[in-house]
């Protein structure tokens, strides 16, 4: 990930970015863009973790010395693991990347629990929520999704994995953001 990549979400403030990873990169992209967003703009923000349970991403995060006392998390995995839920301050567990319905509400909580009028949503996975929603039902969610996200005036960060099949939805998603930045 280069520098100016990095700097271009400082300017960014109030957007709506789509942004496409390699499958290689994913994890590393991932956490410089949220050690980028929590420590170099100092900015909290909300994590939706769709396809690693908190407990993971909470580790590799530590592990990367990523602080986050400034992220509130949501997952929507580790219920559909059967893995035992320790609750934790700064994460909200909800059922499934299939019910959409409780991510957006808990996005809502979570997004204006947070304090200061600067804010960063990172939606962590597209391509989780097409394993368990069709592509139809995805493309309205990402639609709504973007007006909230404009609503609650945060930095709106939406990933998704480069992929073949997946340009077509791409392209269809960029109408609902402001900008697409392709990591490779």
């Amino acid at each position: 990930m280069k520098k100016e990549d990095l700097g271009k979400l400082k300017s960014l403030n109030q957007n709506v970015v789509l942004a496409t990873v390699s499958a290689k990169n994913y994890q590393k992209t991932n956490n410089k863009l949220i050690r980028y967003l929590t420590q170099k703009v100092n900015i909290p923000g909300v994590y939706v973790t769709l396809n690693k349970p908190y407990e993971t991403v909470s580790n590799i995060f530590n592990k990367e010395k990523i602080d986050t006392r400034l992220i509130i998390f949501i997952d929507a995995i580790t219920k559909t693991t059967n893995e035992k839920i320790k609750k934790t301050k700064n994460c909200l567990f909800i059922g499934t990347p299939e019910n959409l319905s409780d991510i957006s509400i808990s996005m809502d909580q979570a997004v204006t629990s947070l304090p200061g009028k600067e804010k960063f949503l990172f939606f962590d996975s597209l391509n989780t929520l097409l394993m368990y929603n069709d592509v139809t039902t995805v493309a309205r969610f990402i639609h709504f999704l973007s007006g909230k996200m404009r609503a609650w005036k945060v930095t709106g960060i939406i990933i998704s994995l480069q992929k073949k099949g997946n340009e077509d939805l791409i392209n269809e998603l960029l109408q609902f953001c402001d900008i697409r930045l392709d990591f490779k």
